[in-house]
């Protein structure tokens, strides 16, 4: 039996990886439940689950992560705020299941240092697929990762059609049911950059080795491309609780997950290249990722304030990138990669891409 400990319980993640935990009650106990401010919430989560160690707010995630005996550690915490229980998770030898990117990202070497071969299992379903289809071959057998994207609600628009459009539609996405700033990243491609700085600090793999093809059906998942020319692929109905219960189990994976696809019915699956004109938040976010340093963190926290200013109707869709696009261009990193240093460039660079942006 696994000891689980929650991170985001009340979100989207937090609630199907309970749903997964409540369909399996043998394999798994919920010792510690955190979310950012739904007590109510939270209070009915514990009481369903027989839950003694709750808390509200990251710092009550450190300290619960760090004195409840657990073997998982389910990060679901949206943004960077994540990163500090990430480091008391890796740093309390507990496995990792990961479904807060930022954490990695913005953390970068700092997180790698820590972690343990084998302790973070990624959550993000493009990243648990990769982790899948990697075990089909050694890692000098990989050519390339091939991470695929919905292409979001903007699919196939230029970049003067993307100009006027509205928050409301950046919303509209056709696959996933998330929150307002992963929805617009998703929209703007900007998830998807974050995702390739993602795959290349869990699995090693050069950023010339890591591309995104657009695949709207939301079925394959991510792709791997091996040296003798074979490419294996994983695809299910887009469904977050099979990833999420791998991430719990890995590498076993559990019954009573997810509905199979239904190969009786004749279907077509579609994939188009990146229009990097339109959306050129890849290519961006391959620059900063090659860069190192504190520039994912400052590529993220630009970001999440570009996103509020586009909603808040500052700056249009194509100022999102734009402005963390000229932000990253006049951070100078710091020599060295702390936790001090990361803080300072994200406040940094949250009050520079205000400069931006004029307000």
């Amino acid at each position: 039996m696994r000891r689980v400990v929650i991170l985001g319980s009340t979100g989207s993640i937090g609630e199907q990886a309970l749903d997964v935990i409540r369909r399996h009650p043998d394999r798994f106990e919920v010792v510690g439940l955190v979310t950012g401010s739904n007590a109510a919430r939270l209070a009915e989560q514990a009481a369903d689950f027989g839950v003694e160690h709750t808390g509200l707010g990251v710092d009550a995630a450190v300290q619960l992560v760090r004195d409840v005996d657990a073997d998982v550690v389910l990060n679901g915490i949206t943004g960077s705020v994540g990163l500090a229980p990430t480091i008391a998770a890796l740093e309390s030898g507990r496995t990792l299941a990961l479904a807060n990117k930022e954490s990695l990202i913005v953390g970068g070497d700092l997180v790698k240092r820590l972690a343990r071969p084998g302790q973070i299992v990624p959550v993000d379903s493009e990243h648990s697929a990769l982790a899948q289809a990697l075990r089909s071959g050694t890692n000098e057998e990989v050519r390339r990762l091939v991470l695929t994207a919905s292409g979001g609600p903007f699919r196939g628009r230029t970049r003067a059609e993307l100009a006027n459009v509205t928050p409301a539609e950046a919303l509209a996405h056709p696959t996933w049911d998330m929150g307002r700033v992963v929805t617009t990243n998703s929209a703007t491609l900007v998830n998807k950059g974050l995702e390739v700085i993602e795959a290349h600090l869990l699995f090693d793999v050069a950023f010339a080795q890591i591309d995104v093809v657009v695949h709207p059906q939301s079925v394959v998942h991510s792709m791997v491309e091996f040296i003798d020319g074979s490419t294996i692929a994983q695809a299910s109905p887009p469904d977050m609780r099979l990833p999420i219960a791998l991430g719990l189990t890995w590498p076993e994976r559990l019954t009573n997950i997810g509905v199979p696809l239904d190969w009786t019915q004749a279907t077509s699956w579609e994939f188009e290249p990146v229009d990097h004109e339109a959306f050129p938040a890849l290519n961006l976010a391959k620059h900063v990722g090659e860069a190192r340093g504190t520039y994912p963190a400052v590529f993220n926290a630009a970001n999440e304030e570009a996103v509020d200013a586009f909603h808040d109707g500052k700056i249009p869709f194509t100022g999102i990138v734009d402005a963390v696009r000229e932000v990253v261009d006049r951070h100078d990193a710091p020599a060295d990669l702390t936790l001090e240093s990361l803080a300072a460039a994200e406040t940094w660079a949250r009050a520079e891409a205000h400069r931006v942006f004029g307000a």
